[in-house]
């Protein structure tokens, strides 16, 4: 919020990196956001979502999307400088492809007459996801709740993650130039959570299912990590259509 409503102007984009496992709530926050800023919501011509390999399929490629991103952007910001950039699943796209955006993401950035300092990025990835796990895992054997983890616990870990595992951050300028803000780890869901999730879908359905039902769900479609056999290795993803299914012949 202080980004667009700040006294002092920003002298640079905003830029964050959202990691978790898959269905922890990345695109749900990414979404929300978008919704806030924007009239229009995540449907607002001014959000600009690229997603792993539907715009990114080829690494051998790499060159070619490097330029194309660095031009879609400088054009969106041209027409609305408060854009935001939403890049899903950067852990599928190829390694480098964000180096081209270094410049229009330094601080006082203006390149060629584009100011970007008031737009916003965000990153969206599954990597660093078992690492965020291990270490809530080790929170809790130190006595830690979860209630208690702190964004401190996590960011080392996430920075390093990115920059050296597989994914469109690996290796990249953005990184090495301390130009990403905050790295944002979603932790993993525990049973309650996937509760909360279940009731949450049957209740866009116009259902308030018995406690057992939706036990029952979670019985049959949820899988849970090996090493701690506590945090739903899916998250809440699989559930929407689940739960689809049952409202419908309940």
């Amino acid at each position: 919020k202080a980004h667009f409503t700040g006294k002092r102007n920003s002298r640079k984009p905003l830029v964050i990196s959202f990691h978790g496992t898959p269905g922890t709530g990345k695109n749900f926050v990414a979404d929300k956001i978008a919704n806030r800023i924007y009239k229009e919501g995540n449907k607002s011509k001014f959000v600009h979502k690229y997603i792993g390999r539907g715009d990114f399929p080829l690494e051998s490629h790499a060159e070619h999307y490097k330029a194309r991103v660095v031009s879609d952007v400088r054009r969106a910001i041209s027409v609305c400088p408060r854009s935001l950039f939403i890049f899903d699943e950067v852990d599928k796209m190829p390694p480098l492809v964000f180096d081209s955006l270094t410049s229009l993401i330094n601080f006082n950035s203006v390149v060629d007459g584009v100011d970007s300092t008031q737009a916003m990025f965000i990153f969206l990835s599954n990597t660093a996801g078992v690492h965020i796990s291990a270490k809530l895992g080790k929170l809790f054997n130190d006595g830690r709740l979860r209630e208690n983890a702190r964004l401190s616990d996590f960011e080392q870990i996430l920075e390093k993650g990115a920059y050296n595992l597989e994914g469109g951050l690996k290796k990249t300028s953005l990184i090495e130039s301390h130009l990403i803000d905050h790295f944002i780890p979603f932790l993993p869901l525990e049973k309650s959570h996937v509760y909360k999730c279940a009731k949450a879908e049957f209740r866009k359905w116009g259902k308030e299912p018995k406690d057992d039902v939706i036990e029952q769900l979670i019985n049959d479609y949820i899988n849970y990590d090996r090493e701690h056999g506590i945090f739903a290795t899916a998250g809440c993803k699989k559930l929407g259509n689940k739960v689809a299914v049952l409202a419908n012949y309940t």
